[in-house]
């Protein structure tokens, strides 16, 4: 297991903390809390022979946010002196004065329990950053050169990026931790330029919270995915194009987890729910007066939240308010039971604890409601993807994410994809395109009929979740195990009134 950074724990943690800290209680604040960070981010594209586009950036920095006289204050620096953190709380405290004749109702926390001189470490083994750049591009390359060396690829891009977090927390309450976390993402992409236009197929390789080892067989084979791309890549640009219809779906965890993300995670974000989210990415249907009684989706959706899977990107120790991480759900049995909560809300609702989803993506943001790892649970004796396949007359079968729009409640939606299959009589056949399949939250999930055995579950995710004001990003996981979906409206994204 990796040790933690000695050149982060190396800095003044505790001086810096205590500082803060210190004046914040002085001046009558009834909590504070102290997050110093190290974020390093890095990214890499290519071109076909080359390296294209390299960036890389460094985030150092501490930040105080308190309540004081029943309000919110906040201020962030880079400079890492004692001085500079009693600062910090005195202007967190202006900050609340300020906002006080704005704020109709004095703010309540949830009680947590204390985490005193915890560290916690994510599921990795060999730090990005430690690799030497050459070893990283010609690693990268290489899949590139594979792919061109195959018939009927045009060009070849790949991206690669990764991440590496340390975070101190500590609160007047005693909570003391620290976090690091390590986490990747790469893909490839085969391109077609001919007589038929200009057509592409991608890898499947999820974003994962797992290090260098991820490019050398520890979690995905990318050899045996770029030996597969140019004859997928072939096979599509061959499809016909589908007919626009009612089909039965059978979708794979690599298309299924976008859907989950726009149409249950965020949905489920109680902020949206409660309309504090409006102003930039929507509120949701799933409103709060329909909790545990909103048929969400058919009795064999069951949908949990969680901060502890292992290689998830939303899987931390503690939350950025000081909660420990845990698992909880969302949809049991297709009825809507739970939403994703910090602190506030938790005692806002009378939930009694948060399930730790408050985040910051770096020190100079205030932390705020975001998205733990949203997973569909598989079904304990269910079906091989293969059975659910055997199971249906005349439908499609489809992998990989490509492209989707969802409405601003996260409730009418369409999806592509990267392959679409024909299914006829319980047999896959060749593929189609142009295919986007569409509908409502609630009509979508209702229209589950099987999900698959733990055998098809596999861990999906984004690095960039957006939301907030200014804007935030986050990485986010969610698992699912293939689906069976019965009846739904497939659109032909050629056609007229199709998704371009």
């Amino acid at each position: 297991m990796p040790q933690l950074d000695d050149e982060f724990l190396a800095l003044p943690l505790k001086a810096l903390s205590d500082a803060a800290l210190s004046r914040a209680k002085d001046q009558g604040c009834t909590y504070a809390e102290v997050r110093i960070e190290r974020i390093r981010a890095a990214y890499r594209s290519f071109r076909d022979h080359a390296l294209d586009t390299t960036a890389d950036s460094e985030l150092l920095g501490v930040s105080v946010r308190v309540v004081h006289n029943g309000v919110w204050g906040f201020a962030s620096d880079i400079t890492l002196s004692t001085d500079a953190a009693a600062r910090l709380a005195e202007r967190a405290i202006a900050t609340a004065k300020v906002s006080r004749p704005l704020t109709p109702a004095s703010v309540e926390l949830a009680d947590e329990d204390v985490y005193a001189e915890a560290a916690w470490v994510s599921a990795y083994e060999v730090d990005p950053f430690e690799v030497d750049e050459t070893t990283k591009t010609g690693r990268m390359l290489g899949l590139n050169e594979a792919l061109l060396a195959a018939p009927g690829v045009s060009h070849a891009n790949a991206m690669l990026g990764y991440v590496h977090e340390n975070k101190h927390f500590a609160n007047l309450a005693g909570t003391s931790t620290i976090q690091q976390r390590v986490r990747i993402q790469a893909h490839l992409t085969a391109v077609s330029v001919g007589d038929h236009g200009f057509a592409t197929m991608r890898s499947l390789a999820p974003p994962t919270g797992r290090g260098w080892e991820y490019l050398t067989g520890n979690g995905w084979d990318f050899d045996a995915e770029v030996a597969e791309l140019p004859e997928l890549l072939a096979a599509q640009v061959a499809a016909p194009s589908v007919e626009a219809g009612h089909y039965d779906l059978v979708i794979d965890p690599s298309n299924l987890f976008l859907t989950i993300h726009e149409s249950i995670g965020h949905a489920t974000e109680l902020d949206r729910a409660l309309g504090y989210e409006a102003a930039y990415a929507g509120t949701s249907f799933a409103t709060f007066d329909q909790l545990g009684t909103l048929h969400y989706g058919s009795e064999i959706m069951n949908v949990t939240g969680d901060r502890l899977v292992d290689h998830g990107l939303a899987t931390i120790g503690y939350d950025d308010e000081g909660v420990g991480q845990q698992q909880f759900d969302l949809i049991s049995g297709g009825i809507l039971v739970g939403y994703q909560l910090n602190r506030q809300m938790a005692a806002e609702k009378g939930f009694g604890r948060s399930n730790g989803c408050a985040f910051a993506d770096s020190p100079g943001h205030i932390p705020m409601q975001r998205m733990p790892n949203v997973s569909l649970q598989p079904a304990a004796k269910g079906p091989s993807t293969e059975e659910l396949i055997s199971d249906v007359d005349n439908g499609i079968y489809i992998v990989g994410d490509k492209s989707w729009s969802i409405d601003m409640q996260r409730y009418n939606f369409q999806f592509t994809g990267q392959r679409f299959f024909k299914i006829d009589k319980g047999r896959l056949g060749g593929q189609l395109k142009d295919v986007a399949y569409q509908a409502t939250t609630t009509d979508f999930w209702r229209s589950m009929e099987a999900v698959g055995n733990s055998e098809t579950y596999v861990l999906g995710g984004a690095f960039n979740c957006g939301k907030g004001q200014p804007g935030q990003i986050a990485p986010v996981s969610h698992g699912c195990p293939s689906a069976l979906f019965r009846r739904v409206n497939v659109l032909n994204t050629q056609a007229e009134g199709g998704q371009q």
